[in-house]
């Protein structure tokens, strides 16, 4: 068994202003991570055997962004708010359920 059941990374990437890609911190990702993280928390999923959101450095697909990626499964994610993030919680890290709307 791994150590954690499932494992989501959130880019926060800040490219300087003006770069030619866009980035997902200008997205405002990082307080969608710590939404998720306060989300997972609650629903008691975090520690071993459960779910852990992390932060993650530029993820390379900053056209289709603010993006973040849920394993073992590979399972890619584009989101807007909140809301997008919660299904992506109770479905997908709660249940085991992916979200089709949202995956890239």
């Amino acid at each position: 068994m791994t150590y954690y059941r499932r494992h989501i990374f959130f880019c926060t990437n800040i490219r300087d202003e003006g770069a030619t890609r866009p980035s997902c911190g200008r997205c405002g990702s990082a307080a969608i991570r710590d939404y998720a993280k306060r989300r997972v928390k609650e629903l008691g999923l975090a520690g071993k055997g459960g779910v852990r959101v992390n932060t993650a450095g530029c993820l390379d697909r900053c056209e289709e962004g603010p993006v973040a990626v849920v394993y073992p499964e590979a399972v890619w994610y584009t989101y807007v708010d909140e809301e997008d993030v919660e299904e992506i919680v109770t479905s997908h890290l709660r249940d085991g359920v992916p979200v089709e709307r949202l995956k890239i």
